[in-house]
């Protein structure tokens, strides 16, 4: 993601905001109006972070910015299956064996992830870790035929055992990862933090997911989603304020064997990454809920993707299916495609 001035290791690598281009998403936006916008980035949670803020005070913005990139470094320490001494390897090294003591916060964040399996039918899945541990997209290496469905029955989020201040898994194979919702719960956490701030107008990204707080001084910012598979190009542009807003796409960290496209996004049911959709892009109120989504959508694909979507208030969202064509929900007026 990049916003142009002319105008998730944590799985999806889905985006960055404040001038950097990535693979996933680009914002657009006209000019500043003043030199009363702010910016600040930093590289965490295995992705760049962006502050966008509008405050007359530099040095309040610096210091609201400032707690943001804390607030996100210490949810990487809690959250990243990448760091030994987090509280989820922890819980990954001893689930297996025996009851393991959680933080409230990591109990909160497993419970939604668990609620967002509930509803689709397990293709939002965080066990999908017990076979995601093996690929290695910078190696491409991915697993074998035979290591895929020996690991494909920890596969089930009905493994895990969640209790009022505990976890357990009921398989010895079972391994989780919060890829697919922590950076939206970081970026919340960080809408949290800008509000008391007492800043009205802000965007904040991690990756693929953002919050837009209030607008872009009385004009809405312009979010282009990348074509999936034109690096240089958009495949269409949505004006979008006081609003989350997250993508997840098969370009973020892919490689090709024997012409199949190998990626990060893996389909719970397979073992193997998703092949329904090229990317999905869903808004809403808050980033934990629409980054869960768009990583659910995209394994869902077009048809149950959108189905789910209408059961759903306050969330609209669009896939571009494995053909290439774009597919809308109810809610989202076509917008303005890309040539």
């Amino acid at each position: 993601m990049f916003i142009t001035r002319g105008g998730i290791g944590y799985g999806a690598q889905k985006a960055v905001i404040g001038g950097v281009c990535t693979l996933l998403l680009s914002l657009l936006c006209l000019p500043p109006a003043s030199a009363a916008w702010h910016q600040q980035q930093r590289d965490i949670m295995g992705t760049r972070i962006s502050v966008d803020l509008w405050h007359e005070d530099s040095a309040l913005a610096a210091r609201c910015s400032a707690q943001v990139f804390t607030e996100m470094r210490r949810i990487d320490a809690l959250m990243s299956s990448y760091r030994d001494a987090s509280e989820l390897s922890y819980i990954n090294n001893n689930a297996a064996v025996t009851p393991v003591a959680i933080s409230g916060e990591m109990h909160r964040v497993i419970e939604q992830a668990l609620h967002f399996s509930e509803i689709s039918a397990g293709a939002f899945d965080i066990t999908y870790a017990s076979i995601g541990y093996a690929y290695d997209y910078r190696r491409q290496q991915q697993p074998s035929d035979a290591a895929v469905a020996s690991k494909l029955p920890a596969i089930d989020y009905r493994h895990i055992e969640l209790g009022s201040n505990r976890i357990r898994f009921q398989h010895p194979d079972v391994r989780i990862d919060l890829g697919g919702i922590a950076k939206g719960y970081a970026v919340d956490r960080a809408a949290g933090i800008v509000r008391n701030c007492g800043i009205s107008q802000a965007m904040i990204s991690a990756g693929g997911d953002s919050r837009i707080i209030g607008d872009r001084r009385g004009r809405p910012w312009m979010i282009g989603i990348q074509h999936p598979r034109n690096p240089a190009g958009l495949a269409l542009r949505v004006p979008l304020s006081e609003t989350a807003v997250s993508t997840s796409g098969d370009y973020e960290r892919f490689y090709i064997d024997n012409g199949e496209r190998v990626h990060h996004i893996i389909d719970p049911a397979t073992g193997r990454s998703a092949k329904s959709s090229w990317s999905a892009t869903v808004t809403g109120s808050d980033a934990l809920t629409t980054d869960v989504l768009s990583t659910t959508l995209f394994i869902l694909g077009a048809v149950k993707g959108l189905a789910l979507i209408e059961t759903l208030d306050g969330i609209e969202a669009i896939i571009i299916d494995s053909a290439g064509k774009i597919h809308y929900s109810s809610g989202f007026v076509p917008p303005e495609t890309e040539g």
